[in-house]
């Protein structure tokens, strides 16, 4: 099966919403005498799933060890069990209820290894651990009361002020603040949007979403995630952007699931504007279809459209099968029943603010026709295509294999019409 394209929409492939108590918890099982002392320590590796690789952290201890997965935010979980023979090691990990097992082999001064976890297997090497160089932080953080605590937020600033101030909404997934993804790779698009507005006079906040990096202890468990808790909470940071006197017009930016929330967040509030940026313009059962009719066997795309059909209808899909559990695990499934319920085309039309829609010519997964759909549910919205540009907002080939190589490699700058598009709109220049 080819891999899949769902990046747009894709969901955690580890539980990255672990409770907090749970860190403490874990019975680790000692290992066994026959144990070659040069596992012991700490290694890293990217476990390659599809699309991309997820790196992780794991710390190897006579009895005990931990597991890290920083795009996920998760950060020395305890194993449940560690077990050595010779050169060989096997791990096992109760991650929120999901079963994860790592074996590995110790070759060549690294470890040789499979990660499975939900019904897959996939292939990971572990190598020594290397501590990289902390970035400079070039933000203040903002704490803001949301449901269930405060959730942390990072806020631009622009020299000057009051200052118009952006709210930006990352897309689906483990995509965090910066618009980085466990799954699709560091690219830094959103982290650069932030900074270039800042320049041009624009203060900005984003955040990590609930149960991803700063903000995972907001989402105990899975299940308890929607579309409309996320909307709350951006809900949450305008209303206190709008009560705050450092700023003279409060705006949002949704990227790709983020132009989703966004909408939905500006029906809620007295936004000046929102931009849309590489947003569906259907629900998201006829996209993910449309992505994956050329991907799956017909047996698997009659799965999906079926369990699309039932969780549209707001009914639970009980068998799934093992190829399909990333994508429909019992976990998940409240959210994804939260998501089919809404058309982006015609919640747009409910918004009073100005609307920008932006779309790039290259983009593999979001596509004309959803942003002409979006332009015609609002017909006084601007539209504007971005010659060459792809999904994570980025000069890119239609080229699938050059496409996707850009989702990794934050080294390459924004398209260049991006940020002028978006800060004239904002300023509301002409």
């Amino acid at each position: 099966m080819k891999k899949l394209l769902l990046l747009c929409c894709a969901l955690l492939l580890l539980v990255a919403c672990a409770q907090k108590e749970d860190n403490t918890k874990g019975k680790e099982t000692k290992g066994d005498n026959k144990m070659n002392e040069q596992l012991i320590g700490k290694w890293e590796g990217n476990i390659e799933i599809p699309n991309g690789a997820l790196p992780i952290i794991v710390d190897l201890q006579k009895d005990s060890g931990t597991l890290s997965v920083p795009a996920q935010g998760l950060s020395n979980y305890p194993f449940k069990s560690i077990k050595y023979d010779g050169d060989q090691v096997s791990v096992s990990i109760n991650l929120n209820g999901s079963a994860i097992v790592i074996n590995g082999t110790l070759k060549d001064g690294q470890i040789e290894a499979t990660f499975q976890q939900n019904g897959g297997k996939f292939p990971l090497v572990l190598k020594p651990f290397k501590e990289q160089p902390k970035q400079p932080v070039t933000y203040e953080t903002l704490k803001i009361p949301v449901q269930n605590g405060e959730l942390t937020a990072a806020l631009q600033k622009a020299s000057n002020e009051p200052s118009p101030v952006a709210l930006i909404i990352a897309g689906s997934g483990p995509t965090d603040k910066d618009g980085n993804s466990a799954i699709a790779g560091k690219n830094n698009s959103l982290k650069m949007i932030a900074e270039g507005l800042a320049k041009d006079g624009i203060a900005t906040v984003r955040y990590d979403k609930r149960g991803i990096g700063d903000n995972l202890s907001l989402l105990t468990k899975e299940e308890d995630i929607t579309i409309d808790q996320y909307v709350d909470d951006a809900v949450q940071v305008i209303n206190t952007l709008l009560a705050d006197k450092a700023y003279s017009s409060v705006h949002i930016i949704g990227h790709s699931e983020g132009s989703l929330i966004g909408l939905l967040a500006a029906q809620k509030t007295k936004v000046e504007s929102f931009v849309s940026i590489a947003g569906t313009g259907r629900p998201i059962d006829e996209v993910l279809l449309e992505q994956l009719k050329v991907q799956f066997t017909p047996a698997l795309l009659k799965e999906t459209t079926d369990a699309l059909a039932s969780l549209k209808k707001g009914e639970l899909v009980k068998n799934v099968s093992p190829e399909l559990q990333s994508l429909f695990r019992s976990s998940i499934q409240p959210y994804m029943i939260s998501w089919l319920k809404y058309n982006p085309a015609s919640e747009l039309a409910k918004v009073n603010s100005r609307v920008l829609i932006l779309q790039g010519t290259t983009d593999l997964q979001v596509v004309a026709t959803d942003a002409e759909a979006l332009k015609k549910a609002k017909p006084d919205a601007e539209l504007v295509y971005m010659d060459g540009m792809n999904h994570v907002l980025k000069n890119a080939p239609a080229d699938r294999a050059k496409n996707f190589a850009t989702y990794s490699d934050p080294s390459l700058p924004l398209h260049k019409e991006l940020l002028p598009a978006i800060q004239q709109f904002i300023m509301n220049e002409k």
